[in-house]
């Protein structure tokens, strides 16, 4: 039987991910650079970053990331199986990002709508990634 993770697991794992990443990332670039504010094109980069980890870190470690991890929630295939790169790439980059800004976000609102109220907690970038997220 699926166990599926609900609306609050998922946004408290996103929020310990961002800030724990943002953390990391900012401790790596004050090394390389020295400064500790980034400007609109290395933000640009923030951006690129966090997508790759989103893409890449599920598929090496079995469906977590560090917020996941953390929480006790991972993403899975729809068939129960572990995530594979085409998933990952379909879920954020298509499934979230490119959807959210052909919607100018209302993907987002909707998504949020569907894991509260559905049964299957499943979100837009779910359905569009072949994925789900689940509990243990």
């Amino acid at each position: 039987m699926k166990r599926y993770a609900g609306f609050g697991e998922r946004l408290l794992a996103s929020f310990l991910d961002v800030i724990i990443i943002s953390i990391l990332f900012g401790i790596l670039f004050y090394a390389f650079t020295g400064e500790y504010s980034m400007d609109v094109n290395k933000g640009m980069s923030w951006d690129i970053f966090y997508v790759i980890y989103l893409i890449v870190i599920p598929v090496l470690w079995s469906g977590y990331i560090i917020g996941k991890r953390i929480c006790n929630i991972k993403l899975k295939r729809i068939d129960g199986g572990n995530v594979k790169l085409s998933n990952t790439i379909m879920r954020e980059l298509v499934g979230f990002h490119l959807i959210g800004i052909v919607t100018f976000g209302l993907s987002i609102v909707v998504s949020v709508f569907m894991v509260i109220f559905r049964e299957d907690k499943r979100a837009i970038h779910d359905f569009v990634g072949g994925t789900y997220v689940s509990k243990g």
